[in-house]
This record gives structure tokens, sequence and C-alpha cells, in this order.
């Protein structure tokens, strides 16, 4: 079968859509939505505890939506707010030891996620499907490399 852009992009759509039904499913015991998922590994990604700002930069994100995932996170003891040692109008957002430990239930709850989507395939295919999709996300879109997390 030859697949045409609308076909592939159709189908992407549809796996996408699964993949975030699974991730969900296998992210409930833990406590978090996907969306706080991405920020908390946003935030580990940081060598130094990032703004809001970066974050919502990063994210991809107005900064609106990052202070109510934050404020999410903050509650439930994930991360921690803390004034900047060099500007005191600056709030630097600090992964907590509880945010860690979530960030090793996180890497499971995905890995799990990752092989009930990926069962139906064979070794060859996985290795297939892992080089086409590096081709696609390795390359710039609009000229503009893609930094997200």
């Amino acid at each position: 079968m030859a697949w045409s852009p609308p076909d592939i992009s159709t189908a992407h759509a549809s796996a996408t859509r699964r993949l975030h039904r699974v991730q969900k499913r296998y992210l409930e015991p833990i406590g978090i939505t996907p969306a706080q998922s991405r920020l908390l590994r946003t935030v580990a990604f940081y060598d130094s505890p990032p703004r809001m700002a970066d974050l919502a930069e990063r994210l991809e994100v107005v900064p609106r939506a990052v202070t109510s995932l934050v404020d999410g996170l903050e509650s439930s003891g994930c991360v921690r707010r803390a004034p900047d040692p060099t500007n005191r109008r600056v709030i630097r957002i600090e992964l907590t030891e509880t945010g860690r430990g979530v960030l090793r239930a996180l890497r499971d709850a995905r890995r799990s996620a990752a092989e009930d989507i990926l069962a139906p395939l064979t070794a060859e295919q996985r290795d297939v499907l892992g080089g086409l999709l590096s081709a696609l996300v390795g390359g710039p879109v609009d000229g503009v490399p893609d930094r997200r997390c």
C-alpha cells in the first residue's frame, strides 16, 4: 500500500491519541496529569532551577499555564518555588526529593505505556519505526530546531 501524506497524517493522529490514552492510564496511579508530567520532566532538564518564563518558553505555552501546573505540582510536594539568589523579583522552580521520586515512577510508567503501544510490532518493525521517527524529529521545523524535552 502506498501511503499518501493525508493517510500518514491520519494514522499519526490516531496513534498519538492512543499513546496519550495509554500514558494517561499509567499516570493515574502516580497522581499526575500528562501536562504535569511534561512540566516535571522539563524542570529536571535544566542544570539549575529554571524561571517560570524559561518553562513557558520551553513548553511553548503561555506563562499562566505554567503557573497552574506549578501550583498543582507544588501542592503535591514535587516542586517548590524559591527566590532567585541574584534577583529577588525572580522566582525559580526547584525539583524536590518527592519530585525526583515521581520522575522515576514516570519513567517506568512511560516505558510500560510504550511497551503496550509497541506490542503488536516485531523487533524489526520497532527498529524501522524508531529510525523513521528519529529522521522526523531530528530536523528543524520551519528552520527552527526542536528544543523541547
